[in-house]
């Protein structure tokens, strides 16, 4: 017996459950993306997410459709949790959307450098600096040494 996760490894992506949300460029954040590019709503849509959990880049769809998605934005919300925001159209797509908890094929995984690239020149963003420190903490090994040694003080 073949199990989902198997059976996507078999294809070349992972599976896993999601919790997604939906935004639309109404709400504020405008018709932009993170990398400065409009955000789509075509072949391949927009979708945000906490980079140190979903990296700049990554490609999934939605199991069971051919809805596809590149994570190229973030959002304050997201920060922290799995949640993947997926762009929609318009602000009557999104509502009917809602929140939904969905089965995602990975497609290809984001680069966990280029997300760095893009947000340390904004670090001065509280949740920018979350985003760093989780992607950081991914790629730098902890020793117990380095954990042992207390921050200065100013």
């Amino acid at each position: 017996m073949q199990t989902a996760q198997t059976g996507a490894a078999a294809k070349g992506g992972r599976i896993q459950k999601v919790r997604t949300t939906a935004y639309t460029h109404t709400e504020g954040s405008g018709p932009r993306n993170a990398i400065g590019k409009r955000l789509s709503g075509g072949v391949v849509k927009s979708a945000a997410s906490d980079w140190s959990r979903f990296p700049l880049g990554t490609r999934f769809r939605l199991v069971g459709t051919k809805d596809e998605y590149v994570i190229d934005d973030y959002g304050g919300a997201l920060i922290g949790t799995g949640t993947i925001d997926l762009y929609k159209t318009s602000r009557a797509a999104m509502n009917r959307w809602g929140v939904r908890h969905v089965e995602i094929q990975i497609t290809h995984w984001g680069s966990e450098a280029e997300s760095l690239k893009v947000l340390r020149p904004r670090q001065r963003a509280r949740i920018v600096r979350r985003m760093i420190a989780g992607l950081e903490g991914k790629t730098q090994p902890r020793t117990a040494s380095a954990r042992a040694v207390p921050p200065r003080s100013l």
